[in-house]
């Protein structure tokens, strides 16, 4: 069962990162990306046993890049121009630090592997920074914009809420984590369709006959 809910939410993480992409929500696209990277080795390790390359990818996408990717995600739909190259430069520094990092300790069951058993201080804390400062962007962005788009903003922070849920149950309950990274996946994807509040426009015309009426 834990091999197959894995399985499903990289499928599905990874086939609505595309509507994504094509829409130019990169930060977001890369979101689910990373669910569907974190959702596979979880798989993998369910299946096969886990090893250092498998902890590697989940530790990259599931620590590493899930929730600032998000937080990128919303900054940029903000208007913060200097978001996307920031996430950018973090995201090159993250694939680093996966890659460079050194791993303690033995691999081999299917048990989600303990960070703190096997990875260093400065990678877990640059992973707590990074997701910490990633989930407060989106709150963030989310109560300064409410009134313009309520429904998206509500959706986007249950997304961070899915994906935090989701690392918190790795240790635990696999499957149930697997089910939380297709739900960010699935409230991620909803978030970028719904509909945005607009304004109603008023015509010259109607703005002209308004005055007439009230100067008679």
């Amino acid at each position: 069962m834990d091999v197959l809910l894995s399985f499903g939410a990289a499928l599905l993480s990874l086939r609505l990162a595309g509507p994504l992409a094509r829409q130019r929500r990169w930060a977001w696209a890369g979101g689910l990306l990373a669910f569907a990277a974190a959702a596979a080795a979880m798989a993998w390790g369910a299946a096969h046993g886990w090893d250092a390359p498998s902890f590697r990818v989940y530790y990259l996408a599931g620590a590493l890049l899930s929730a600032p990717l998000l937080g990128i995600g919303s900054l940029t739909l903000a208007g913060r121009r200097w978001a996307a190259p920031l996430g950018l430069a973090y995201a090159g520094l993250a694939v680093g630090i996966a890659t460079a990092m050194p791993l303690h300790g033995a691999f081999g069951g299917t048990d989600v592997p303990r960070a703190q058993d096997h990875v260093d201080t400065y990678a877990r804390v640059v992973a707590i920074a990074a997701s910490s400062l990633g989930a407060i962007a989106v709150v963030t962005v989310a109560v300064l914009t409410r009134r313009r788009r309520p429904l998206r903003n509500a959706l986007v922070v249950a997304a961070v809420a899915a994906a935090a849920a989701a690392s918190a149950l790795t240790q635990t309950a696999v499957a149930a984590a697997a089910a939380c990274f297709a739900l960010a996946a699935g409230l991620l994807y909803a978030a970028v369709s719904a509909p945005e509040r607009q304004r109603r426009a008023v015509s010259p015309v109607s703005t002209t006959m308004s005055s007439s009426k009230s100067a008679r």
